[in-house]
């Protein structure tokens, strides 16, 4: 095949891919803006910039609240998983003992559980630890199903920093906790950027830990209250104002990927290449 025609059709790929990928979100888009009869019909580009979905949103009675609980719980089950995940990673990367293998892949086999295989006995131990309707519930569950991807990460991009590096701050008489917080936390950046971003995004948008573990308006977090917004009546599905409070919930972490795109892409190929 010749090589403009493979150009072409890389090109055609890409674009298709990007379309399939994009057109829901811009779709929803174009729907937060229509009403009455409006959302029904398939319109391609919004007739009209009518911003009372994302008044009757922003004015409900807790969905501002909302909106800081998970910004709350995301950002202190970022904190917790990437403190417990350094320094697990430290001890998988640099530290030899014997099962350090086995270990490494029993952690990543915890992330293979779904959901809804522990969720019975995970609501057990947070009633046991008196936590349940708070943010702890949420931020204690989040946090174990993070763990394991950003331990792996963080182990692989680790073991590829200089072996020298490590020496020379022991020589200087440097402890194991100086090693990781002086030495190499600022070399963990792209890492840490990736990992902290997705394990907020999951947290951000986690909806079956957030719905079993809340029964109080005051402390679900967006996902639930999207899912719980109810119309004038019974059967009256409410397109409009769910259409405005994903773009809400969604335009931010899209923004932060665009920002962090680059820190991401090099975390995720950390490992990847040898030289």
């Amino acid at each position: 095949m010749p090589q403009p025609i493979k150009t072409v059709a890389f090109y055609a790929l890409v674009a298709g891919i990007v379309l399939f990928s994009v057109f829901p979100f811009y779709y929803a888009i174009v729907t937060s803006f229509a009403t009455g009869t409006a959302l029904f019909e398939a319109n391609y580009w919004p007739k009209a910039f009518d911003l009372s979905n994302y008044s009757a949103v922003l004015g409900g009675r807790n969905f501002g609240r909302s909106i800081l609980n998970s910004l709350f719980i995301a950002s202190t089950t970022v904190i917790c998983a990437l403190f417990l995940a350094v320094t697990a990673s430290y001890a998988l990367a640099r530290v030899r003992f014997r099962g350090r293998g086995l270990l490494l892949m029993t952690i990543l086999a915890v992330s293979m559980f779904p959901q809804i295989a522990v969720l019975a006995g995970l609501f057990e131990v947070i009633r046991f630890l008196g936590i349940f309707n708070t943010p702890w519930a949420m931020i204690l569950s989040y946090t174990i199903f993070t763990l394991p991807f950003t331990v792996w990460v963080l182990t692989t991009f680790m073991r590829d920093l200089p072996v020298e590096i490590e020496e020379a701050a022991i020589v200087d008489g440097a402890t194991p906790w100086i090693i990781i917080t002086r030495v190499f936390l600022p070399l963990l950046w792209p890492a840490l950027v990736t990992t902290g971003l997705l394990a907020f995004i999951g947290a951000w948008n986690e909806f079956l830990f957030a719905l079993t573990f809340t029964s109080s308006e005051t402390t679900r977090t967006v996902p639930v209250a999207i899912g719980l917004l109810s119309g004038a009546s019974q059967q009256e599905i409410p397109w409009g104002p769910i259409m405005a409070a994903s773009v809400i919930v969604t335009v931010p972490l899209v923004i932060l990927v665009l920002i962090f795109q680059r820190k991401i892409v090099a975390g995720l190929t950390a490992g990847g290449v040898k030289g």
